[in-house]
C-alpha cells in the first residue's frame, strides 16, 4: 500500500542564490496539485505537475520552491518622463501651498515607477540546479509515502485478522442458531396441537423461518469478502478505491447478521466486528 500522506524537505546554496524544495502530502478522494514558485519559474510548472502525477494517483500535495537571489545582475532604467511630471506636479503643489522649498530628489525617488529595476536571470540555468533538488525531494516524498503505506497496510491487516477470528466465532454458533429455531417450532406445535402435530407443517414453518433468521448465507458472503479483502491489500499497492468497495459490503453483512441474531455471543461479536471494521475504513482514507 502506498499512503497518501507524506512529507520531504530538501535544500541547497550556491554562489548566486539559495533554493529550497517543500512537498506535502495529505489525504483526498482526488488528486490535487498546488504549486507555489517564483513567477518567473512558471512555465516550470506544468513540468512539476507531471512529474506528481506520474507518482500519485490520489491525495492532495503541496509543492514550494523557495529561491533567495544573493548576486544577481540588475538593469536600473530611469523613467525621465515619470520624473519630470511628478517634479512639475510638485513644485505646483509648493506655489499653492506657499511653500518656497523646492522638491528634493529623495521626495522623487519615492513616487512610484521612476526606477524601473529588472533582474537579467537565466531561468535555464536556474532550472539546471532546481531540477536535482526537485527530483532528490520528490524521490523522499515518494520514500516516506511508501513507508507511512506498509504501516498503515501491517494496522489494516491485523485489524482483518480479528474479524476474520469473530467470524469462526459467529460460524461455530450457526448450527445452533438453526436447532434452536426447528426446536422452538416445534415446541409451539405441541403446546398448540399436541400429539396432531402435521409434521409437514412442522417442516414448511421452519423451513419459513430459517429462510428468514438463517446467518449461514451472511457468514459464506462475509469470509468471500474477506478473502478478496486480504487479497487486494496484499498483491495491490493501490488498493484504496477497492478496499473502500469491499469495507462497505462487509459492513453490510455484519449488520444483518446482527438484525437476525438472537444469541448474546454472536451479538457481541458482531459489536466486535463493527468497531474493528471502523478502524480500518479510517485508515484506508489515508492510502491511495
Amino acid at each position: 500500500m502506498i499512503s497518501m500522506t507524506g512529507f520531504a524537505y530538501r535544500e541547497k546554496s550556491g554562489q548566486d542564490f539559495s533554493v529550497s524544495v517543500e512537498i506535502k502530502g495529505v489525504n483526498s478522494r482526488y488528486l490535487e496539485l498546488n504549486v507555489n514558485l517564483p513567477p518567473w519559474l512558471g512555465m516550470y510548472e506544468s513540468k512539476i505537475r507531471e512529474i506528481i502525477s506520474s507518482s500519485c494517483n490520489r491525495g492532495k500535495a503541496d509543492v514550494s520552491i523557495r529561491v533567495r537571489e544573493h548576486n544577481v545582475p540588475v538593469n536600473i532604467n530611469i523613467n525621465k518622463n515619470a520624473a519630470k511630471a511628478y517634479y512639475s506636479a510638485l513644485v505646483d503643489i509648493a506655489k499653492e501651498l506657499g511653500i518656497k522649498e523646492k522638491p528634493s530628489l529623495s521626495s522623487l525617488m519615492e513616487m512610484e515607477g521612476i526606477l524601473e529595476i529588472e533582474k537579467t536571470r537565466d531561468n535555464d540555468r536556474y532550472w539546471k540546479e532546481i531540477e536535482p533538488l526537485f527530483d532528490e525531494t520528490m524521490k523522499i516524498f515518494c520514500q516516506e509515502r511508501e513507508r507511512e503505506g506498509k504501516h498503515t497496510e501491517a494496522d489494516i491487516l491485523y485489524h482483518l485478522g480479528i474479524i476474520e477470528t469473530s467470524l469462526k466465532t459467529v460460524a461455530s454458533f450457526a448450527p445452533a442458531i438453526e436447532q434452536t429455531l426447528k426446536d422452538n417450532i416445534k415446541n409451539r406445535f405441541n403446546e398448540m396441537l399436541g400429539n396432531q402435530v402435521d409434521e409437514n407443517k412442522v417442516l414448511a414453518e421452519t423451513a419459513s423461518l430459517l429462510l428468514k433468521y438463517t446467518i449461514s448465507e451472511e457468514i459464506s458472503r462475509l469470509d468471500s469478502h474477506l478473502s478478496e479483502f486480504r487479497k487486494e491489500a496484499e498483491r495491490n499497492t493501490r488498493p484504496g478505491k477497492k478496499l473502500d468497495f469491499l469495507s462497505q459490503e462487509i459492513n453490510r453483512e455484519i449488520n444483518t447478521i446482527g438484525s437476525k441474531s438472537a444469541i448474546i455471543d454472536v451479538t457481541n461479536e458482531v459489536v466486535k466486528m463493527k468497531e474493528t471494521l471502523e478502524n480500518i475504513r479510517e485508515q484506508l482514507r489515508n492510502i491511495e
